[in-house]
């Protein structure tokens, strides 16, 4: 499962059906060298996206997928 702590890199790596949620959201940080370092609490920060809703998404994907 994905949590909050991961960065956006480890979540790509791990689980790259997420790569929709990302940009559907307009996160199009997915090549951005921070993001290798960022969790995707940062991210969703700095996107003004509410971290708890990017992670519940995030998660549903893989789910499914």
């Amino acid at each position: 499962m994905i949590n909050k702590d991961m960065t956006i890199g480890q979540v790509l790596r791990l689980y790259p059906q997420t790569v929709p949620v990302f940009l559907d959201l307009g996160m199009h940080c997915l090549g951005c060298p921070s993001s290798t370092m960022e969790s995707i609490e940062g991210a969703a920060r700095t996107h003004g996206k509410d971290v708890d809703d990017l992670v519940k998404q995030l998660n549903k994907v893989i789910v499914e997928n």
